[in-house]
């Protein structure tokens, strides 16, 4: 129940004290210089608590932000982000954070402090694949991190305020909503010219190493991720249909390759030659875990005279072959495994030539001559009245 008692102050005013207690609640009290203020405080308390969320109010002011992260790595990471390249990347977001933000109460944690981290990220320095600093040759930093960078980290930290809101309950909102993006610079597409193609596939041929020649041709044939080809088991693929099938993608979503051209022919050559003991496609010398490339690939690279090229470049070459010879937006997307268009809308300016001998056949068709007349069909309104 709430009660309200006046009190007279030595200069002459007046006090108004709520107070409100209901069994199993901390009770609560609050003074207001005006009677009405202390009423409709005192019937929003007692709202609250007896709808609990008081009681959820009061555990959460005394929750840190660091006992956010940790409940989030110890019982969500492992059950939801269970791939490794995608594990100790959010590991890594979310330990920057709690080492930004840990010792903070949730309730202190809002935007402005969110929004003052993430200028702090954009001019940090920018990371190799082992924590280290980008340097060039004379030590300096190289450059700091990218707004896509950023965007992830904030991605990450969102994941986790949502679970807290939605299945944990222990605050209402999720401040990073409110946080604007860094611009992101347009998806890059570099993709290999005829030459380039030609050269690289030659030196690929000529490598010591047997898997990559067919690895990168796969890479090119169907626009698939490095990391999908690599752990390709002998289940996955079906020589009869003529289609490899990926369990496990990035975006958890299967999806079927097709295997047709030199790319069957590879992989029929490997089937015939698979090493015993194993049941990867591509498997190191004792058959444990999938090869390894990487130098063997820098070395093609560099036969082939070849700057400025990535692995997944080759799944942009292929999304731009597709483009060139007339795909859809569409069927680049199914053929990539997008979900939405929004990844493919790059390669658009690649079909504009075909699009434009779309709408020229179409365009002849509706507006040739007729079959019976030697002159172009006139439209309505040139005609004269009678």
């Amino acid at each position: 129940m709430a009660w309200i008692t006046e009190r007279k102050k030595k200069d002459g005013s007046t006090q108004y004290k709520a107070v409100v207690r209901i069994k199993g609640y901390p009770s609560r009290s609050a003074t207001f210089p005006r009677k009405t203020d202390a009423v409709l405080w005192a019937k929003q308390i007692e709202v609250s608590m007896l709808e609990g969320r008081h009681f959820k109010d009061a555990e959460n002011k005394r929750r840190t932000f660091g006992d956010m992260i940790d409940r989030y790595i110890d019982a969500v990471v492992p059950v939801r982000h269970n791939k490794p390249l995608a594990r100790n990347a959010i590991l890594c977001h979310l330990r920057w954070w709690k080492s930004e933000l840990g010792d903070l109460l949730l309730t202190e944690v809002n935007a402005p402090k969110i929004v003052e981290k993430r200028d702090t990220l954009l001019n940090a320095p920018a990371l190799d694949s082992n924590g280290r600093p980008l340097l060039d040759e004379e030590g300096n930093q190289r450059r700091a991190k990218s707004p896509a960078t950023v965007v992830r980290y904030l991605a990450s930290l969102s994941v986790v305020y949502t679970t807290a809101v939605n299945e944990w309950e222990w605050i209402d909102q999720n401040p990073v909503k409110k946080v604007r993006r860094p611009k992101e610079p347009s998806g890059r597409v570099r993709f290999l010219s005829d030459a380039e193609r030609e050269n690289l596939l030659e030196a690929c041929q000529k490598s010591k190493n047997r898997y990559l020649y067919p690895i990168v041709v796969l890479a090119l044939s169907t626009g698939a991720r490095h990391n999908e080809i690599r752990s390709l088991t002998w289940l996955q693929v079906d020589l009869e249909r003529c289609v490899i099938r990926l369990l496990e993608t990035k975006n958890n979503e299967r999806r079927s390759l097709p295997l047709t051209g030199l790319a069957l022919e590879l992989v029929t050559q490997l089937s015939q030659s698979r090493p015993d003991g194993t049941d990867l496609v591509f498997p190191r010398p004792d058959g444990k875990k999938p090869v390894f490339i990487e130098n063997d690939w820098k070395n093609a690279l560099a036969d082939a005279e070849i700057k400025d090229f990535r692995f997944h470049d080759l799944r942009h070459s292929a999304a731009s072959y597709l483009a060139m010879n007339g795909a859809t937006l569409a069927e680049i997307a199914d053929v990539l495994g997008h979900k939405t268009l929004q990844m493919v809308k790059r390669y658009a300016h690649m079909s504009e030539q075909h699009t434009m001998g779309v709408v020229e056949r179409m365009n002849q068709k509706i507006f040739a001559p007729a079959d019976n007349d030697n002159e172009p069909l006139k439209h309505p309104r040139n005609k004269k009245r009678l």
